[in-house]
């Protein structure tokens, strides 16, 4: 289980203070698959920084399966904790080949010889690419630079779980790909998550995704969860009732979205 507990942050406290959290408590059990929306500036990623450690609370307690993070470092938070970017380019070595990639992500935590491994990974890699369908299993000696957007985001996404993480974060990791392409990498996504069952937090400005994937909705307005659906509720609530409840949400404050 994930929890973040009474998280307050605050930026620019010298000049301009703004105050993004004030006593935010949020609970994601595991095997969760819990997807994050709200409008630019409501905390959607500070939420992901805070859970990955680059961004500190001003107080509150984040704990994962029981172990308290809170002032952990962030390279050791990421022994667990499995992040997705929205940049394509993030998240893999450019200038390495698909198959060196692979290889880097599969012994992350673990002593290796990349050398060694070279002929012993090839194969598996290559029965592990073909069903993503984008072609990969024939680019494993391509660099990472050669790769589409879609390619590089469907083997960002391999590398990040190819080693025992409990936590996936998707940090709007389709946002930057054309829309065919963002739904492949979607189904990719979905089937990782449910073979693995990992536990998963996925922000995304995508409301059809946010809806049509994961177990779990939750939508963020100037640092507050208004939102909470799961089960049932989620699966019957569509994106107009989606859009409705903001509209609601935002007159009442006397915002505009």
């Amino acid at each position: 289980m994930l929890e973040l507990n009474h998280i307050y942050k605050t930026f620019n406290k010298n000049k301009n203070p703004n105050e993004l959290f004030n006593d935010l408590n949020l609970k994601v059990d595991t095997g969760e698959f819990v997807t994050v929306i709200g409008s630019n500036g409501s905390g959607k990623s500070t939420i992901l920084n805070l859970i990955c450690g680059n961004t500190l609370p001003d107080s509150g307690e984040i704990i994962f399966n029981g172990k308290d993070l809170t002032k952990e470092k962030e390279y050791k938070r990421y022994r667990q904790i499995g992040r997705v970017f929205q940049n394509p380019a993030l998240g893999n070595c450019s200038n390495m080949t698909v198959l060196e990639n692979l290889m880097l992500a599969e012994n992350k935590n673990k002593a290796w010889n990349l050398k060694k491994m070279k002929d012993s990974s090839r194969e598996k890699f290559v029965e592990m690419l073909k069903p993503l369908g984008l072609g990969l299993e024939n680019k494993m000696d391509s660099t990472i630079n050669d790769l589409s957007g879609g390619q590089r985001q469907a083997v960002s996404l391999l590398m990040t779980t190819l080693s025992d993480i409990e936590l996936l974060v998707l940090d709007e990791h389709t946002a930057a790909l054309d829309p065919k392409t963002g739904e492949k990498v979607m189904q990719i996504t979905k089937k990782i998550v449910e073979e693995r069952n990992l536990t998963t937090i996925m922000v995304t400005h995508n409301l059809e995704h946010a809806l049509a994937y994961g177990n779990r909705i939750i939508m963020l307005h100037e640092g507050e969860i208004i939102l909470d659906l799961s089960g049932e509720e989620k699966e019957n609530t569509k994106m107009d009732d989606i859009l409705n409840l903001f509209n609601q949400i935002s007159i009442r404050r006397g915002n505009s979205i």
